[in-house]
């Protein structure tokens, strides 16, 4: 396995300093998360939902709709929708009319609902949970929540501002380079595998898991 300073000094080469600072996520830290309400976690949620698969700008352009459509997202209101009132939304125009994913807000808004009961509230989950562990929280949502499997977990936490890696091909391909896993981890054991690593250059660098990601991608791909 590749050290930080490997990682930096070839994606530096790669892509140049400035472009990729300039490039780097923005994280919230763990006061500003636990300021956020549940129902903007939830929105954003269910927009990296329905971004998955369609252009980003589409679904961003209608989100004014969804959020009239389903109660500004607050969760106790989406749990007491019943299942005609879901329903009547696929004939509504002027949101993106997907099944799967329109049900996924009621059983995302269920979730939210559970873990406040718990918690005192989902920002409390979110703000407290260790970078050190992320993949557990991706496995928690996933098990849980509803369309929160691949790629979605970690894109929602990352726009919520949560500081996480995500596994993007180029991610991917960069691992498997460093033999650190031999092909998409998905299996408990590669996920934990990955988490080590990113572990390790946290450690070395200090720099938030979501920049190491993003650096580690510009080292693939020339």
């Amino acid at each position: 396995m590749k050290d930080f300073k490997w990682i930096s000094e070839h994606a530096y080469a790669h892509k140049g300093a400035d472009f990729i600072e300039s490039c780097l996520p923005e994280i919230k830290s763990a006061d500003e998360l636990l300021k956020v309400p549940d129902d903007r976690y939830l929105s954003d949620m269910s927009r990296r939902i329905f971004q998955a698969g369609l252009k980003h700008s589409l679904v961003d352009s209608k989100w004014p709709e969804f959020e009239k459509a389903f109660y500004g997202f607050d969760p106790e209101k989406i749990c007491l929708m019943s299942d005609q009132q879901l329903e009547n939304q696929m004939q509504n125009k002027l949101i993106i009319r997907h099944w799967a994913k329109i049900k996924s807000i009621r059983t995302n808004a269920l979730m939210i609902r559970d873990i406040e009961k718990s918690q005192g509230s989902f920002a409390s989950l979110i703000a407290a949970w260790p970078c050190t562990e992320i993949v557990d929280l991706w496995g928690l949502l996933k098990k849980q929540g509803a369309q929160l499997g691949g790629l979605s977990a970690a894109s929602f936490l990352r726009m919520a501002g949560k500081d996480t890696f995500k596994l993007t091909p180029d991610v991917v391909a960069a691992l498997m380079s460093q033999a650190i896993v031999d092909k998409t981890p998905t299996s408990k054991r590669d996920l934990q595998a990955v988490q080590n690593a990113f572990n390790q250059w946290h450690k070395e660098s200090n720099r938030p898991f979501s920049h190491i990601s993003m650096m580690l991608a510009f080292t693939v791909g020339w």
